[in-house]
């Protein structure tokens, strides 16, 4: 029988790029693997809830991938031991915070710290809900602040294990601007949650917008901040290099986990034969 052709929904597609096709062969085996567990635990959810297989298969991937990403950010302790006080990557921490002093300045040093606040415990919430409830008024429906939600959730955990794991000491209080910060260095959590929240809110942009001008600016503007939020870390002094360059990896990593479990929510919401059928992956994959 020919397959069921869906008519796609305002949050399906980037551009011209359809988010629940799957053109990757891990794409598709991560497809199968989780549409195999919502179907068998479907009917265990039914008993608490009315839950389609694109709300399990959603939740079981974001909880799996929580999990793996804690036991990263753990393992990072082994790696960032082999290489402190030997030939690593840590030995640009030191070079490339001498050259921040050298270049500060009281109004540079202001502005840097005013922009830096920005992605602080206050100021990165704020701007990111701000921008998480213009998509959700726009779009009436509750999947923006939900994914936003996530994100934040997951990214805050991140950096509270890693910080805890690794207890690795901040640069010397004597190079910082004030004020200074008392928590352990690494990962950088301003710019781990920067980059998870604008990464996620930058994803939602794409799918907002027609125009390609617009996606290429809100990509433009979204890599640039997170960047800068980064660096500013390192020039006041708050953060080593490597502290700053974790959270852009491990921010992505996780970033990126979240869309990928929204993009199975929307392949198993709007293709439901890949769920409800044994065929439907087969079915999936003639379309990809």
């Amino acid at each position: 029988m020919p397959s069921t052709i869906h008519p796609q929904t305002p949050d399906d597609t980037i551009g011209g790029r359809d988010l629940t096709h799957w053109h990757t062969r891990f794409g598709r085996w991560l497809l199968r693997l989780f549409t195999d567990l919502a179907r068998a635990s479907r009917p265990a959810a039914r008993r608490v809830a009315t839950w389609s297989s694109a709300h399990v298969a959603f939740l079981v991937f974001a909880a799996i991938a929580l999990g793996v990403m804690v036991g990263l950010v753990e393992g990072v302790e082994t790696v960032y031991e082999a290489v402190v006080g030997r030939d690593g990557i840590t030995v640009v921490d030191h070079p490339v915070l001498d050259t921040a002093v050298s270049l500060r300045s009281p109004g540079l040093d202001s502005a840097v710290t005013a922009f830096t606040d920005v992605g602080g415990p206050v100021g990165m919430p704020i701007l990111a809900l701000v921008a998480v409830a213009v998509i959700t008024w726009r779009r009436r429906r509750w999947t923006p602040f939900v994914l936003a939600l996530i994100a934040a959730a997951g990214s805050l955990v991140m950096t509270i294990a890693g910080k805890d794991f690794v207890d690795r000491a901040r640069p010397p209080a004597s190079l910082a601007v004030p004020p200074l910060e008392s928590s352990p260095s690494f990962p950088s959590g301003h710019t781990l949650n920067a980059t998870v929240l604008t990464t996620v809110v930058v994803y939602l942009v794409l799918i907002e917008t027609t125009a390609a001008w617009q996606r290429t600016v809100a990509i433009a503007v979204g890599t640039l901040f997170v960047l800068s939020m980064g660096l500013s870390r390192v020039f006041l002094g708050h953060h080593w290099l490597t502290d700053v360059i974790a959270g852009w990896l491990i921010g992505l990593a996780w970033a990126l986990a979240v869309i990928t479990a929204h993009r199975l929510w929307l392949t198993l919401r709007e293709r439901p034969e890949t769920a409800d059928s044994p065929d439907g992956i087969r079915q999936e994959r003639s379309r990809s």
